[in-house]
């Protein structure tokens, strides 16, 4: 790790005022901390949130509201999230060990960076780490990369799988800057790689995420968080499915589905949702609208499996959810 200024502000202004282009944030620490060891980032100066007032976890008429700064091991055992949002409860259960949800952010958690062995290596080619090097992955070892959303330039998968429910629930995050205050869909804030990987978002310098805003939704109290993993214990997802259920006796009168493990980010599926409305609950029509979800796919040499794995975890979420035996 290389040296750097460390500085602590008060107020938000404070803070967006001091950033510069090397400098970074840091709130948990359990992204950035990994990164700078490994000298994947070098910021000169860090600046520590921890003292902003950006916490609080309020149910209100208009839906579920989240400080940036709260961490991700008391909101998963929140009740109003876990009473109106299990969903959200579950993604963050079963994002990473004990001790790093106790450190971690709610708005950390929505900025870290991808895990792909390449970026993280600064000895390899990756043009999200440094731009127009080249993507080791795309010949390289590929197993967990993405299959949707990817281009030639990147082929990295975004990690969070708090993000994946939230875009389910179309959530929105509320950003503060020294000169901005704006309200952005968390799906529309992430951006696809094309040929400009290394920008993952659209957060403009000296921004913070300073609240998750998730819609009313008095069904998403039918929702499940479904991750296909390696290993039950900490590990990153092959395949995960955020679902929220609306049934009208037997029938799906609404549905919101969002995927992780296979896009290069947070990957919503309007076209099977679209598809499962007004139809039973069997598993016939969760298998035949699951289909749908590798439209676009591009698989290389090690994550074809991706491709039937997507479709057979929706078909897993929406049995598990509908009670379909």
């Amino acid at each position: 790790m290389r040296p750097f200024i460390y500085d602590s502000p008060l107020t938000v202004q404070e803070a967006t005022s001091r950033v510069a282009p090397e400098s970074a944030f840091i709130a948990g620490g359990t992204t950035l901390l990994d990164l700078m060891k490994l000298e994947v980032l070098n910021p000169a100066l860090v600046v520590d949130i921890n003292q902003l007032s950006m916490r609080g976890i309020e149910m209100r008429a208009d839906g579920l509201r989240i400080g940036a700064l709260e961490k991700m091991s008391d909101v998963a055992v929140h009740s109003d999230v876990t009473t109106h949002y299990p969903v959200i409860s579950q993604a963050l259960l079963k994002s990473a060990s004990a001790q790093i949800r106790n450190m971690a952010s709610m708005g950390g958690n929505l900025l870290q960076r991808t895990r792909c062995g390449y970026f993280r290596d600064p000895n390899t080619a990756c043009n999200k780490r440094d731009p127009g090097s080249g993507c080791a992955a795309l010949d390289g070892e590929n197993r967990m990369h993405a299959i949707l959303g990817t281009s030639s330039s990147c082929i990295a998968t975004h990690p969070s799988d708090l993000a994946v429910a939230l875009v389910a629930l179309e959530a929105e995050i509320h950003l503060r800057g020294g000169s901005t205050d704006r309200l952005i869909k968390l799906d529309d804030f992430y951006l696809l790689p094309g040929d400009t990987p290394h920008q993952e978002n659209q957060l403009l310098p000296g921004e913070l995420i300073s609240e998750i805003r998730v819609p009313l939704l008095p069904w998403a109290q039918k929702s499940a968080y479904l991750k296909i993993r390696d290993r039950e214990s900490y590990e990153f997802a092959l395949v995960s499915a955020a679902v929220a259920l609306d049934i009208d006796g037997d029938r799906i009168r609404d549905v919101r589905i969002a995927v992780g493990g296979v896009g290069t980010k947070p990957w919503k599926l309007p076209a099977v949702g679209q598809a499962l409305i007004g139809k039973p609950l069997h598993q016939e029509t969760f298998t035949a609208a699951a289909k749908l979800a590798a439209d676009g796919a591009n698989p290389l040499k090690d994550n074809a499996y991706k491709i039937e794995l997507v479709q057979r975890t929706i078909v897993r979420a929406l049995m598990n959810l509908g009670g379909v035996a």
